[in-house]
């Protein structure tokens, strides 16, 4: 007589297991934090989109459930780098047409999808009184610019030479969050940034560059090739041209595409 009842003790057993699994279920369905999402995506940024970005992919998020957006910001050029040796990722958003175009063998047709301007950064009060372009030739003023290769140090030098004003920086540095963070410590007295950028970090002051001695910065978007996922990566591009996304980027200080 064991038989049978350890039969019915199995089957008991395993109806448990089964109704246990299928609370559990329901509940991962009503708000389970931890559940992996749908879709992963990996966003190349220019180091100037950092702050927005941050605030447009948990807009972007919110309005696609169970998609996952992750950023990598770096300087352009170092972007197009990684591109080119392969480094997974599924969107490609440069600050300057002419590193995106450079790419068009990896990329999708891209999309401007915001533009930006320089400005003149200096520390808080501005403590050695720059007043315009022409004072950076100072050789007393400690003057700090993004590399020729990256984005922000090209437009910088090109609104420079358009002036033939002769600027010796003290450093070039890899990113326009680079030369902020030197004039933040001290370690500089003034460089050229975008306008975005100094606004955002609050611990420098902004001289503006008057319009017919400017530059303007444009910032193009375009899927990856590589993409695993080539239809959310091309959802995320198209969005960035979308009112809300717009909204975002012009309550950061960029203009419009």
């Amino acid at each position: 007589m064991p038989f049978p009842l350890t039969g019915r003790r199995t089957g008991a057993a395993a109806l448990s297991v089964a109704l246990l699994a299928t609370l559990a279920a329901c509940g991962s369905d009503d708000g389970n934090d931890s559940a992996a999402p749908d879709t992963e995506l990996t966003v190349l940024a220019a180091s100037s989109l950092t702050d927005v970005f941050a605030t447009a992919g948990a807009a972007y998020e919110k309005e696609h459930p169970g998609t996952e957006v992750t950023f990598s910001f770096a300087g352009s050029q170092e972007l197009a780098a990684q591109v080119r040796q392969g480094a997974p990722a599924d969107a490609l958003v440069t600050a300057d047409t002419r590193t995106m175009d450079g790419l068009s063998a990896d990329t999708g047709k891209p999309t401007v999808i915001a533009r930006n301007r320089l400005v003149i950064a200096t520390g808080r009060g501005n403590p050695e009184k720059v007043l315009g372009l022409a004072d950076l030739a100072d050789p007393a003023l400690k003057v700090v610019l993004a590399a020729p290769e990256v984005p922000v140090g090209r437009y910088g030098r090109q609104v420079l030479d358009a002036q033939g004003i002769d600027v010796k920086p003290v450093s070039q540095e890899p990113n326009v969050r680079a030369v902020l963070s030197k004039i933040e410590l001290g370690e500089a007295d003034a460089g050229l940034v975008y306008r975005t950028d100094a606004a955002a970090t609050g611990k420098v002051d902004a001289i503006d560059i008057p319009d017919a001695q400017n530059a303007i910065a444009s910032y193009p978007a375009a899927t990856l090739k590589s993409s695993g996922d080539a239809g959310a990566a091309a959802a995320f591009v198209s969005w960035l041209s979308t009112p809300e996304a717009q909204r975002i980027l012009q309550a950061a200080g960029f203009q419009k595409p």
